[in-house]
């Protein structure tokens, strides 16, 4: 009797000790640590390309270049440079006023060809910002995007960069844009290799000056005419005059002659 009831509260014991939230933790098992993950990169930020059409199209106004650009779909081959973000490009672009100063036969006389090699020829497959060329300069001849034997001098004469090929010398009007990869630089001056050209392309002839506006010198008739009348008038006026002063003085020496015979 005595045994059961020490069994009976052997169990009630050992029922309160796991029952217990201590004793209920000690025999589960540690929950796992949470794991913390690294944030993930973000995205990297898509590179900015320069449309050089769009950039071409209101700057300038270089509207010949960019024509002759498309024509040829050259600018597909300068794009493609530009998107280069590790080399660049640099773009030498002749004004309108550059064009217009050449005959129009110097180019409708080329070969598509041709155009597009002298087009090829003002750019480097290269970015150049200015203070670069005073160094690029001690590299003469440097090849263009036409490859060799199409190469430019360039010149730093006290800061004022000239770009020279065989028939012009133009300096750097403007820098139009020059930020890594793309460079733009207005020309005053189309360049003309002479792979292309065997002598100096004639300039256009100069237009004719404007006819001057303005009076005669010589007097209209209608102004002569009236000068003689009022030129008459005057010597009508003057006769009249001389006149009248002739009869006063007739009458003074006819009163004065009575005078006289009064004092006789």
């Amino acid at each position: 009797m005595m045994g059961s009831k020490a069994a009976i509260f052997a169990t009630a014991v050992l029922a309160v000790l796991f029952s217990t939230p201590a004793f209920a933790q000690m025999s589960s098992p540690p929950a796992p640590a949470p794991v913390s993950l690294p944030p993930s990169p973000a995205p990297a930020p898509a590179p900015h390309y320069v449309d050089l059409a769009e950039l071409l199209s209101v700057a300038g106004p270089f509207h010949t270049f960019l024509n002759y650009l498309e024509k040829t779909n050259v600018i597909e081959t300068f794009q493609s440079q530009a998107n280069n973000t590790k080399v660049g490009i640099t773009v030498f672009v002749p004004k309108d006023s550059a064009f217009a100063a050449l005959k129009k036969s110097t180019f409708s006389n080329l070969t598509s060809d041709q155009l597009k090699t002298l087009l090829l020829y003002h750019a480097f497959p290269m970015f150049y910002s200015l203070a670069e060329f005073k160094n690029l300069s001690s590299l003469n001849p440097v090849n263009t995007f036409a490859g060799s034997p199409y190469t430019l001098n360039l010149t730093d004469d006290m800061g004022s960069i000239y770009v020279q090929s065989m028939w012009s010398r133009p300096k750097i009007a403007s820098s139009v844009y020059a930020t890594k990869p793309v460079a733009v630089y207005a020309l005053n001056k189309v360049l003309l290799p002479m792979q292309l050209f065997s002598k100096d392309p004639p300039l256009a002839p100069a237009p004719a000056p404007a006819p001057e506006s303005g009076a005669s010198d010589a007097p209209s008739p209608a102004a002569g005419k009236a000068d003689g009348l009022a030129g008459g008038k005057g010597d009508s006026t003057s006769a009249a005059y001389s006149v009248g002063a002739v009869s006063v003085a007739n009458s003074l020496l006819l009163a004065a002659a009575g005078c006289l015979m009064l004092l006789w």
